[in-house]
């Protein structure tokens, strides 16, 4: 397996104050980590520093080869491009139908030939059971389905690696199943999961490593 994140003694601040101290860890390729603690213990801030919207402070950092403390802004994309974002606020265009919020992802990250792009999103949209709300409009949709239309986008570019910040955060215990039941396959066909929750149910019906969040620490 491929080792896709190492961070050794790193240490991440919000403004003035340490968040998280002293972090070790390795993630290798096809695994499913759940992040696990309360509102505030640092979670995101882990996330972020991944892809690179916060800075790491201390420490060493790589991620899927790159050097995060050291990266230049201009190859920020580039890392960007092999990671699925998955957040919990759906972060989908509202005035743009669920193909047109998957196309602009695509014209964004440097497709051109539309017959591939519109090819490539009803494939994606298929993957997660939505192929047949292509033509509507996020607020058309339920929580779980607009969840389902996040994980496409997350999967457009053959990530590496999907970050889900409480994926399951704002829906039912059935509906959220349903998106633990996607994310799960997505792990076992060996794309790496790094998810945050809040919900203690998933690790127990799913398994995968747990990182604990507390105190300023993450203990495995």
């Amino acid at each position: 397996m491929a080792e896709l994140i190492n961070y050794k003694n790193v240490e991440i601040r919000q403004a003035d104050q340490i968040v998280l101290h002293d972090v070790n860890l390795s993630v290798q390729s096809g695994e499913m980590i759940y992040l696990l603690g309360k509102v505030g213990s640092g979670k995101s801030s882990l996330m972020k520093t991944i892809y690179g919207a916060l800075p790491i402070t201390a420490g060493e950092a790589h991620v899927l080869e790159y050097d995060i403390r050291r990266i230049r802004r201009r190859k920020l994309p580039y890392l960007r491009r092999r990671l699925g974002i998955i957040f919990q606020d759906y972060k989908l265009l509202t005035d743009r139908s669920v193909e047109e919020n998957l196309l602009f992802v695509l014209r964004a990250t440097g497709w051109k030939d539309r017959k591939l792009m519109r090819d490539h999103v009803h494939e994606v949209l298929e993957q997660v059971g939505m192929e047949t709300k292509a033509y509507k409009k996020p607020y058309e949709l339920s929580g779980g389905e607009q969840q389902r239309v996040v994980i496409a986008r997350a999967l457009l570019n053959s990530p590496e690696m999907i970050l889900a910040d409480e994926p399951t955060g704002n829906l039912d215990t059935e509906t959220g199943s349903e998106i633990m039941d996607l994310l799960y396959s997505i792990s076992r066909a060996g794309i790496t999961v790094l998810m945050s929750t809040h919900n203690s149910l998933w690790p127990e019906r799913y398994p995968g490593r747990h990182w604990q969040f507390a105190n300023g620490e993450i203990k495995e």
